[in-house]
């Protein structure tokens, strides 16, 4: 079924800018006069579906999902103190954003965390709830495949975390 031992279809996958999705198989077509096999990667929260060449699929980041110990990691990182430098904010933006985007969940966790305000601390900017919430979002996405559970119960799980932080 699949030209890659590493990736079948069904299996939840991380690819690195979109976050969770599943691979619903492999097809082949044309391409400027060359046949490719490519993985169907179906991420269906954002209704999108994303080929990504079998050759290419190690290089382009694509990944199972995390291992226990690696979400345990990210957990971890939670419950740490926020580690905002005092650069400006464009600055910390793009780095946060690079985070996001590396699909490694601790990166994602140290921006949630860094990111996270409880009650009665200062309010966030725009931008900042924005980066925040596409972390949590993609952090909340991948421990619900790990765990097996839908994701208001992960959410939930990932506050009680940062509550107690």
């Amino acid at each position: 079924m699949t030209a890659d031992k590493d990736f079948k279809s069904g299996d939840f996958v991380v690819y690195p800018t979109h976050g969770v999705g599943q691979i619903k198989g492999v097809e082949t077509q044309e391409i400027a006069g060359q046949e490719l096999q490519l993985f169907v990667v179906e991420f269906a929260k954002e209704k999108m579906t994303l080929r990504v060449p079998v050759t290419k699929a190690k290089t382009s980041g694509l990944r199972r999902l995390s291992s226990r110990k690696v979400m345990d990691n990210a957990l971890k990182t939670l419950k740490g103190r926020s580690r905002v430098k005092r650069t400006m904010w464009s600055r910390r933006a793009q780095e946060y954003e690079a985070k996001i985007n590396s699909g490694d969940p601790v990166s994602i966790a140290e921006v949630v965390r860094d990111l996270h305000r409880n009650a009665g601390q200062p309010d966030q900017s725009y931008s900042e709830r924005q980066i925040y919430q596409a972390a949590f979002e993609r952090l909340v996405r991948e421990f619900a495949a790990i765990e097996r559970i839908d994701e208001d119960t992960a959410v939930e799980r990932l506050e009680k975390v940062l509550q107690a932080a």
